[in-house]
């Protein structure tokens, strides 16, 4: 049985276009309502303990404050209000911070207009609803192996750093003013860390365990 009081609801995306269709959408719903909009993240944050709201339909990528930072911080400051993800972008990174900042549902703007108010009702009453991308991006999270620990010093990643940019040992050595001794020692020393058999596997690693940025 619904409540006799609607959900209120707050669109945030910066495209007022997606603003104004969603509003659209949820009139059609007598058990939904809107009572606000806004066009980032910020004004998200703001509007929230300003506006009794129940569930935020949250879009991820906006030039201001993204999704996922507003997101932690209305979970963090209106704990009541429970937010969705709403978003055009199905990659895993998106997904997993959405979710870690405490958005209870992650679901695709393709969905249809039954499923979204399913999921609005299903969030107000603190049950999630993903779509099979989030799901995925879930299992993949818990599955995937543990990153190892490498134990670099700060001096090897330095000079590991300067390894990925393509640089050789003088340079290294000129770069960070070192004798190319020491940037020998290092490099062998990374070389041994890593578990690899020369500098090109080294590289290939940094990059693969995202070692370096």
């Amino acid at each position: 049985m619904r409540e006799d009081k609607p959900i209120r609801i707050m669109i945030v995306d910066d495209h007022a276009v997606v603003r104004s269709g969603l509003a659209a959408f949820l009139m059609v719903f007598d058990d939904l309502q809107l009572v606000g909009e806004a066009a980032g993240g910020a004004e998200a944050v703001r509007l929230c303990q300003q506006v009794e709201v129940d569930v935020v339909l949250m879009d991820l990528v906006m030039p201001d404050m993204n999704g996922a930072e507003a997101t932690h911080l209305i979970r963090q400051q209106c704990p009541n209000v429970q937010v969705i993800a709403l978003t055009s972008f199905k990659e895993e990174d998106l997904i997993q911070g959405a979710l870690k900042a405490g958005a209870i549902s992650y679901l695709l703007k393709n969905v249809s207009a039954e499923e979204l108010a399913n999921a609005i009702r299903a969030a107000h009453v603190g049950q999630s609803t993903l779509s099979p991308e989030a799901t995925a991006a879930l299992i993949h999270a818990v599955t995937r192996p543990v990153a190892p620990e490498y134990d670099l010093t700060p001096c090897e990643m330095e000079v590991l750093a300067l390894l990925v940019q393509g640089l050789n040992n003088p340079e290294i050595a000129e770069t960070l003013v070192v004798s190319r001794s020491t940037v020998k020692f290092h490099v062998s020393s990374i070389l041994s860390k890593l578990g690899v058999n020369g500098r090109t596997e080294a590289v290939a690693l940094a990059l693969q365990e995202k070692l370096v940025t």
